[in-house]
């Protein structure tokens, strides 16, 4: 082996991503991409066409009889549960007897290769005798059709704390979902192994739920199923508990015909199969003083879980729990409901649930602003989280750390918000169609999982004798670059070059009883983990170092840098030592570790400390719009993020920028369909729009705040991966500010989210009808 020539440090550097020269150079494997096993067959569902019915004939006799089909499956076929909820077991593998939604898989068809699985499920004859409905969450909550309980919160009192306000404003809006849209869709590989055991390779956030579900359906333990995720093209949430059904069906197959089976649906059934963001409701109702302090809050949220609950429930628990965003509010009513449709299972997506949550208030106080006639960013200044008295979140936590009031300081002076607030009012003067807008918004977002139990992971650290080091955690690769964090962890905890720490496919045969890479905690949790480990393994060769070379020298003062152990005046090249270490019997590899202290959570009060710290940031957008077209740009933007103490700047910046776009994309161009029937109309590139390369702003200006993390996280870094969607925020009220700019500037303009060019145009419209209307439902989206 070369021995590495010493270079940057291996944390708080730039490093580029541990898979960069294998993703430009197309070798970076993924699920589709691995060889496929002798006898590999191909699996092809088929789907319901209706949103609400009882299947009273099913004839799979055309299928069966299709060329290169090898058989069918259908939910008589599973050895054990049908089920693959991940916490409410309500979530069916296949439909039985009856389904639940437009695109719910029914059967599994299983041929020779994949063209020939998908057309043989075209051939199925499938009869239905139609039941009502629910396609609407609004009307869904009002029947009290609700996967689960409602959620409620109250702090001090609303009602006579309303009722005594100099000012009220109570209004209607809504926002709505998003597809993932992840690059690499879903798919698993299953293969039969000796002694009834199991092999799946998946692209999923959770290897050990799909260990669980997979052991559970088959009625397998544990430890005769073994997942492995090497790197996922994309996941943002979609993959964590939806990736279940999928898995199952593989394993089904492979488990029932004794040979490998892959299953890969194409773009269009991933779409039609798989649950989105969920879309939320609100009706709330604010007081406020004269100069526009929020003294008490009402607010209903109601969110479209679909047919099941899947992750329904911390998704609303982490809304309620962001309804404050960076505001202390003293008395508040928080409500949310999960309304049961008769549309796919809504599920985790980037921020789950927390910018539903934020954003409510953001809209609130957008809304007091205009109402005073004050500039939006001296309201949502007053109305920051300060010193004692001010620093409680309305579930009881104190929000010990915060930086909003300096981080906002730095980025209204960095980017000119008063001078350009007065130029944009001079454009706007002047400019009777097109109308520029600005809006600067804050990010407070809690990082830790709702669930205490979650916030554990493992990792195993191998060093050889040559002085490399391989290491394994749980937390799973997607394109943010846990691996590279977690490799320069190690490589910084043994003070060698990062050239020398390799990242293996996360995989539940070597660390076991994962949790998800969800809820921005992969590098936090497995990042403490593999520190551990490593710090066990440098403890013993200090120790070892010492006894050798250290002519009475403590351990204690051994030190690892540079690819060198130091003892005393001399320095050992670390592969070096590594060999003699490994001649004299000491342990070259350990396991590690960790679980978030300080967590608790009364999910009956709504109540605790449920997050282990918070990430800050604020941005600043200025839109231009056409009153005629409804089109737009994103003039510029600047983003000012808290990353903690960066492990890595570059991909840190990176995750900063993607997670802005694509909360742009939720928020203005990525619009869900259903037609009333109950099927999903925008099901692929060509009808669902995602923002792309052009969408980004010409001036585009983004830094991380330096701002070491008060809580001991690894290396005092702060969680990248949710928080920054949030900052998009600040395109959407733009564009509100923009086109209030259309009336006299004091109306609050209807327009609903996403905002799309329709929705500009409408919003135009009621403005212009009305210049000085109070604040008004958002209008029914144009047919």
């Amino acid at each position: 082996m070369t021995t590495p020539r010493p270079g940057p440090p291996a944390a708080r550097h730039p490093h580029p991503h541990e898979s960069a020269h294998l993703h430009v150079s197309g070798e970076a494997l993924y699920v589709d991409d691995l060889p496929e096993l002798a006898r590999t067959a191909h699996a092809a569902l088929g789907l319901s066409t209706q949103a609400h019915a009882r299947i009273t004939r099913i004839d799979l006799d055309a299928v069966r009889a299709m060329p290169g089909v090898i058989g069918v499956l259908t939910a008589a076929d599973l050895p054990g549960p049908n089920d693959c909820g991940p916490i409410v077991h309500d979530d069916p593998i296949l439909a039985a007897g009856e389904v639940h939604y437009a695109g719910q898989p029914i059967f599994a068809v299983i041929a020779e290769t994949h063209d020939a699985a998908r057309r043989a499920a075209r051939a199925a004859v499938i009869d239905y005798a139609p039941l009502p409905a629910l396609l609407d969450p609004l009307e869904a909550a009002r029947q009290r059709a609700l996967v689960l309980p409602p959620l409620q919160r109250v702090r001090g009192e609303p009602a006579a704390r309303l009722a005594a306000a100099p000012h009220r404003l109570a209004g209607r809006w809504q926002v709505g979902g998003q597809e993932h849209f992840y690059l690499e869709g879903q798919v698993a590989c299953a293969a039969p192994r000796e002694d009834g055991c199991m092999q799946l390779w998946c692209s999923t956030q959770h290897p050990t739920e799909m260990q669980h579900v997979v052991a559970h359906m088959l009625g397998l333990a544990a430890h005769r199923v073994v997942v492995e995720t090497r790197r996922m093209g994309g996941g943002f949430g979609g993959k964590e508990s939806q990736s279940a059904l999928f898995a199952c069906v593989a394993a089904l197959a492979a488990w029932k015909f004794r040979r490998p089976v892959k299953l890969r649906p194409d773009r269009d059934d991933d779409m039609r199969i798989t649950g989105k963001r969920h879309d939320f409701h609100y009706d709330y109702e604010v007081g406020f003083d004269d100069d526009g302090r929020v003294l008490a809050l009402r607010i209903e949220m109601v969110a479209r879980a679909g047919f099941s609950a899947d992750l329904s429930g911390p998704v609303a628990t982490r809304a309620v729990c962001h309804v404050d965003n960076a505001y202390y509010l003293s008395d508040v009513d928080i409500r949310a409901l999960l309304a049961r449709t008769h549309t796919q299972s809504n599920t985790a997506f980037r921020g789950f649930g927390g910018p539903q949550g934020a954003i409510a208030i953001e809209h609130v106080l957008d809304s007091i602003a205009r109402t005073l006639g004050r500039d939006a960013l001296d309201v949502r200044r007053l109305n920051f989280y300060g010193g004692p008295g001010r620093d409680t979140t309305p579930y009881g936590q104190v929000v010990a750390d915060n930086v909003i009031l300096e981080l906002v300081a730095e980025l209204e002076a960095d980017s000119d918000y008063r001078a350009r607030r007065s130029a944009i009012a001079a454009f706007n003067a002047t400019s009777p169609v097109l109308k520029k807008g600005l809006a600067l918004t804050p990010v407070k977002f809690g990082i830790s999982f709702n669930l205490s139990h979650l916030n554990q992971a493992g990792a195993l650290v191998h060093v050889y004798t040559d002085g490399s080091v391989l290491v394994n955690h749980g937390g799973t690769e997607m394109g943010q670059g846990v691996n590279t964090k977690v490799c320069q962890v190690v490589a910084h905890e043994l003070g060698i070059d990062l050239a020398r720490v390799r990242a293996t496919a996360t995989d539940t045969s070597k660390v076991a009883n994962t949790s998800a890479t969800a809820a921005s905690t992969g590098a936090d949790l497995n990042g403490q983990a593999a520190a551990a480990a490593a710090r066990r393994i440098r403890q013993r060769l200090a120790a070892f170092a010492a006894r050798t070379w250290g002519d009475g020298a403590a351990a204690a003062e051994v030190r690892f840098a540079d690819d060198h152990v130091r003892v005393g005046a001399r320095a050992i090249a670390f592969a070096e030592v590594v060999r003699q270490a490994y001649l004299a019997r000491v342990q070259l590899w350990s396991e590690g570790f960790y679980a978030t202290p300080g967590l608790h959570w009364d999910a009956s009060t709504l109540t605790g400390h449920p997050f282990y710290y918070f990430a800050y940031g604020a941005a600043v957008s200025e839109v231009i719009i056409d009153t005629l077209t409804g089109e737009w740009r994103l003039l510029r933007a600047d983003l000012l993020h808290d990353a903690g103490d960066s492990i890595n700047p570059a991909i840190d910046r990176g995750q900063v920028e993607g997670g802005f776009i694509q909360g742009m994309g939720w928020l203005t161009t990525e619009e869900l369909w259903w037609n009333a029937d109950g099927r999903l109309l925008t099901h692929a590139p060509s009808t669902y729009k995602i923002p792309a390369a052009h969408d980004c702003p010409a001036d585009f200006r983004v830094r991380l705040y330096p701002n070491p993390n008060r809580a001991d996280t690894i290396l005092r870094s702060k969680a990248v991966g949710e928080p920054p969607l949030l900052l998009a925020f600040s395109v959407w009220f733009a564009l509100r500010d923009a086109v209030a700019a259309v009336g006299d500037g004091r109306t609050n303009p209807p327009l609903r989210a996403p905002a799309t060019p329709e929705a500009i145009l409408d919003a135009v419209d009621a403005v212009r009808a009305h210049p000085a209307a109070a604040p008004a439902a958002a209008p029914a989206p144009r047919a």
